[in-house]
């Protein structure tokens, strides 16, 4: 046992020692393989860590709270076609009241006017004295939004029910508006009045800077909100179909519920789809001219595509191994045929044929093995680079890096084999003779 050991020592140094005695061959075969490895280690990071923070922000916001839209992701993927969606009729107010008033396993039922679904979205300019913003996007809602949404805020508070009962004119802003209109000069916003529009609003609160799956600056707090009964009375139009505004119902409408304290998801949905199938009187071979999702589905979605993505991945980078292990075929055969006397002394001498085979396999695998430290060390060290310049959350779970060493490790074995064998069963006498 002690001697077998010392010959694998003896192999892995003999291994090391070739290597090391031609670095710019071997750093250029191994090229393939540190390329293939980066790429796995490094959008692994990126894509775990996105993931991660976009599960965070559902779970933050609420991961059990029904949507009900007139279409929505689950159609599309689902595979329905968008002419089809399109004929879909609009959910209303009336939707909201007639499942607030029917069912029996909700706690609240909300409502958001002109940024909740497929349509156009209300935008105008908040103006405070001279002070204007950009063109931010306006949408009513009812006075659960605040607790379904779990923004934190600022200051202030949100409208409540009686705000909407009475249509009052007041607005909650997005941080967007806040930090435009009041941070520079350090006003208290809350009380002041602002101009949304031609309409004039009193202020009760400011939104937080809202959360946003990986860091990302999407435009997430350019937003106010105002009291649903409100929106309607204000910008309860809709644009024509040559771009005029008409009266109307509003087509941008989106309705969120939650289920009471102990009721399961799943039989809040089915509550929710008996209420709206018969609101529009659906038959029982028809299918549902809405939709109803949670965040779950979102997910579900959403894991689909960053599998597909990481698959792709995976190809992408399995060509760039095939390249460096191509490469490694042919550095080895090459190294075989420059040690062809080396092997004939060393099998003259009593090494038997695995013996032989095993050092070259060992020289192939540490060469390539190299390559994949290398690779995971760039692969770690892109994810860190954009972390810490963009603040994108970034994940290096262990099995990334313990998969680059093995694929790594791998092509080297893989195509290390035909030069090893080619080795072991050179012909001593033969291989003493060659010049």
């Amino acid at each position: 046992m002690a001697i077998r050991l010392g010959l694998f020592k003896e192999v892995i140094v003999m291994a090391f020692e070739t290597i090391r005695g031609n670095k710019m061959r071997s750093g250029l075969t191994v090229l393939g393989v540190v390329i293939g490895i980066t790429s796995i280690v490094g959008m692994t990071a990126l894509i775990r860590g996105f993931d991660q923070s976009l599960r965070d922000l559902i779970a933050q916001s609420g991961s059990d709270i029904i949507y009900v839209q007139r279409f929505g992701v689950t159609s599309f993927a689902n595979g329905a076609e968008l002419r089809d969606l399109l004929k879909r009729p609009d959910l209303t107010a009336t939707d909201a009241r007639v499942l607030e008033a029917q069912n029996t396993t909700l706690r609240y039922v909300d409502l958001e006017l002109g940024a909740g679904g497929p349509g156009p979205v209300t935008q105008r300019r908040i103006f405070y004295h001279e002070q204007k913003t950009k063109n931010l996007i306006v949408f009513g809602t009812g006075e659960y939004f605040a607790e379904g949404t779990r923004i934190p805020f600022l200051s202030g508070r949100f409208f409540n029910g009686t705000d909407v009962q009475y249509r009052r004119n007041v607005v909650v802003l997005g941080n967007t508006a806040f930090k435009l209109l009041f941070e520079p000069s350090g006003i208290d916003p809350i009380g002041k009045f602002v101009r949304v529009g031609s309409e004039r609003f009193e202020i009760v609160g400011v939104f937080d800077k809202r959360p946003a799956p990986g860091g990302f600056n999407l435009n997430q707090d350019d937003f106010v909100v105002v009291p649903f009964t409100t929106y309607q009375r204000v910008f309860g139009l809709r644009v024509g179909r040559f771009g005029g505004a008409r009266g109307g119902t509003i087509s941008n409408v989106m309705i969120s519920v939650l289920p009471r304290e102990g009721v399961p998801i799943a039989d809040a949905m089915a509550d929710v789809e008996r209420i709206m199938r018969i609101r529009h009187g659906l038959r029982l071979d028809q299918p549902n001219d809405f939709d109803v999702s949670t965040q779950e589905s979102f997910l579900k979605l959403w894991d689909q595509i960053s599998q597909g993505t990481f698959f792709a991945l995976l190809v992408i980078s399995s060509i760039a191994l095939m390249v460096g292990g191509i490469g490694v075929m042919a550095i080895m055969s090459i190294s075989v045929t420059e040690r062809t006397r080396e092997i004939g002394v060393r099998k003259a001498l009593g090494a038997r044929r695995a013996e032989i085979l095993f050092q070259f396999l060992m020289e192939a695998a540490f060469l390539t093995s190299l390559g994949g430290v290398l690779g995971i060390s760039l692969g770690a060290g892109i994810g860190l680079a954009v972390h810490l310049i963009s603040g994108f959350p970034i994940s290096l779970p262990w099995w990334s890096f313990a998969i680059g060493l093995g694929f790594s490790a791998s092509v080297g074995i893989f195509f290390g084999m035909y030069p090893a064998f080619k080795a072991s069963r050179l012909d001593p006498i033969e291989a003493l003779r060659y010049e």
